[in-house]
């Protein structure tokens, strides 16, 4: 079923979006205070790890899941469905921090149930994206996102730093649930579009492919896209490699150069920071001619970064936090353009499967990579395992571009799009 996006639905998308970036700020304030919470009773990496293992494995194995079931039902049920699902958890939290029953292993399990609810909201709100957004302003609004995304993120941590210093973390908490609230008003009164031209009774039920069929579908669409899988292996051997930075960086600013809450703030705001610049670039540069070579520049521009923020010198946070500026400047670029080139070429009732494949495919071996962190810290010391995980970087940056045919595709050929997007569009008849 073909559907267009209309000005008035364009408007309804931003008004959910709001409201998706409200809810954003609530669970960046919590998430920033149960890491810090776990940093502080732990002081150990290997519980940072071990945290960081578990979520991702959980999203990695659920993800796949929950693409087909984005393809398959009302996607608006399945974002309030997951919202609400990680609200109840949120005031089990609360009450678990409220009579001092929360544990370390009891949190591990808490994030990690947490993060089979994103494992399903993810992908199925990037899906609705191209169903309520025209073509023309996917550019913009991916780029955009990342801007509010990366500045809420800023005010959210400083916010949480503030809030760590006069609340109890079960009083700070509230917070997300608070905002959920507020992000389920637009969801509930506006119509998401529908991408399927069946209801969904139990007797077509029966009719519709296999989730193993559905799956195995998006998998060809995604190898009819030239270049796409060398894009997808790339961020994929990138999130292994930043593994230890995503699982060590608390640690990295409290143990190795005798930081406090506001010193961790500081460097994620920074980070936070660079992306807010970063995704202004795309935002105002709307045609891009090369977007394959932009992703692998900003790759290496993000690898200097995280040199940078490897060899800072025993506190200074300066040094810190122009590494994780850095850092952040080229994430948006990256996602933006990678992001765009899918949702250009993919037809709207296959997005779900894609989108949850792309990312499943992306975080594949970063359990692996949160796992090592731990040990290879212990053994290494986290200063110089940054150093060595950034050289690595580059060396697989360098390596994919010149020995792949990467180099050479245009994804600005209106023309091969639209025959690539007929194909996929065809792949179940």
């Amino acid at each position: 079923m073909e559907i267009t996006s209309s000005k008035k639905r364009y408007h309804q998308y931003l008004f959910i979006w709001a409201g998706q970036l409200i809810s954003l700020f609530g669970s960046s304030v919590v998430g920033f205070a149960l890491i810090w919470w776990m940093t502080i009773m732990t002081g150990s990496a290997m519980f940072l790890a071990t945290n960081s293992f578990l979520t991702i494995i959980v999203m990695t194995i659920c993800m796949p899941i929950a693409g087909v079931f984005s393809d398959r039902f009302n996607r608006k049920v399945l974002i309030i469905l997951a919202d609400s699902l990680l609200a109840f958890s949120i005031i089990l939290g609360i009450i678990l921090f409220q009579f001092d029953l929360m544990t370390i292993w009891v949190l591990l399990a808490f994030m990690s149930i947490n993060s089979i609810f994103h494992a399903f909201h993810m992908p199925t709100f990037n899906a609705i994206v191209p169903s309520m957004v025209p073509p023309e302003k996917l550019m913009r609004i991916n780029s955009i996102s990342f801007f509010f995304v990366g500045s809420i993120q800023v005010f959210a941590q400083f916010i949480a730093s503030v809030l760590w210093l006069f609340f109890p973390i079960h009083i700070i908490l509230w917070v997300d649930f608070i905002t959920y609230l507020i992000a389920l008003i637009p969801l509930i009164i506006i119509e998401i579009p529908s991408v399927n031209d069946k209801q969904s009774t139990a007797t077509e039920g029966l009719k519709k492919p296999s989730f193993f069929k559905e799956f195995i579908t998006g998998v060809r669409a995604l190898k009819l896209i030239p270049g796409l899988i060398i894009i997808i292996i790339m961020m994929m051997l990138t999130s292994f490699i930043m593994s230890p930075i995503k699982v060590l960086l608390p640690l990295y600013v409290y143990s190795t150069h005798s930081g406090s809450a506001g010193h961790f703030a500081l460097t994620l705001i920074f980070f936070q920071g660079g992306m807010i610049l970063g995704a202004l670039i795309p935002f105002i540069k709307k045609q891009w001619a090369h977007k394959a070579r932009v992703i692998f520049i900003c790759l290496g521009i993000t690898m200097i970064g995280y040199i940078i923020l490897a060899l800072a010198p025993r506190g200074t946070y300066f040094i810190i936090a122009l590494g994780a500026a850095t850092m952040g400047l080229s994430f948006p670029i990256i996602s933006t353009l990678s992001t765009t080139i899918i949702q250009t070429v993919v037809p709207l009732e296959k997005m779900g499967r894609i989108m949850s494949i792309n990312q499943t495919i992306t975080i594949l071996i970063l359990p692996l990579g949160t796992i090592l962190s731990g040990p290879l810290a212990e053994i290494l010391g986290i200063p110089l395992l940054f150093f060595y995980s950034a050289e690595l970087g580059l060396i697989i940056a360098f390596s994919l571009w010149t020995l792949t045919n990467i180099r050479k595709l245009d994804y600005g050929n209106l023309g091969k799009i639209g025959e690539i997007s007929e194909k996929i569009k065809n792949l179940n008849k």
